[in-house]
């Protein structure tokens, strides 16, 4: 135990010198390039992220909309992608005719999409349909991999007790890949917020946090862009690490419920 802690205090020791690093070479760059348009000053970011997030309601009102569109469009493609891996787990013909689908998702490039959706849709809704797009081939094949890589042992005992199918995907199956895929999902909703984000710049969406940085970007408020994306950035983080210590928890628990 007292080595666990040990270890833990150090690996914490380990990322806070990370971070110092990084806020040293971005106040090492600052310096050496002088010019305020190129890089923002330390100083100058960290009193916009309070001026200009956290102190702002038009900020919270932002972030509330992107990081709804954001969690929409992951349970959107968790559910699409968790449902075609369970098919396709169960049918190889299944899996054989999405195959190419999924190939087809992969290769699409993004910023393409977004300008052709905004011809069909609005500002607001082709950033959803966009994450979704790339968000839901990398879900299927995680979770579907997952369920292909299951012990032989338990797929041995599912036939010979004769227990049907979906009910193995569902009760046996499903559980099981829980610990392996849900850290993945922080990673996920993290790399969503990215695209989202992206999307909203180039879509200019109105009220959002990547409208509001294209909007900095215009006005050259470079603290003030700069402040926005290291908010998105130390979101995305919060997320990573809030479902990392979830699956840890679910990981303890699921062992304790099997010791029983």
């Amino acid at each position: 135990m007292k080595r666990f802690f040990t270890q833990r205090k150090l690996n914490i020791l380990i990322s806070v010198f990370a971070v110092a690093a990084m806020i040293a070479v971005w106040i090492i760059a600052y310096y050496c390039v002088k010019n305020d348009y190129v890089i923002p000053s330390f100083g100058d970011t960290m009193a916009s992220i309070w001026k200009d997030c956290l102190a702002n309601g038009d900020f919270w009102v932002a972030f509330g909309n992107t990081f709804g569109r954001t969690l929409l469009a992951f349970s959107v493609s968790f559910v699409l992608g968790a449902a075609l891996a369970c098919l396709c787990a169960l049918s190889k013909k299944v899996n054989a005719f999405i195959v190419p689908f999924m190939a087809f998702f992969r290769t699409l490039p993004t910023l393409a999409v977004v300008l052709i959706l905004l011809i069909w849709t609005n500002p607001r809704v082709a950033p959803v349909i966009v994450t979704v797009l790339v968000l839901f081939p990398m879900i299927h094949s995680r979770i579907f991999s997952a369920l292909d890589g299951i012990d032989g042992g338990i797929r041995q005992m599912v036939k010979v007790y004769k227990i049907p199918k979906t009910e193995a995907v569902f009760k046996i199956y499903l559980p099981l890949i829980t610990p392996e895929v849900l850290p993945q999902a922080g990673a996920d909703i993290s790399l969503g917020l990215k695209i989202m984000i992206s999307a909203e710049v180039l879509a200019s969406t109105f009220k959002s946090l990547g409208g509001m940085m294209q909007n900095a970007r215009l006005f050259l408020e470079i603290p003030r862009l700069a402040a926005l994306t290291v908010s998105a950035v130390l979101v995305g983080l919060v997320v990573d690490i809030a479902f990392s210590q979830l699956a840890r928890i679910t990981y303890k628990w699921s062992k304790k419920e099997g010791v029983r």
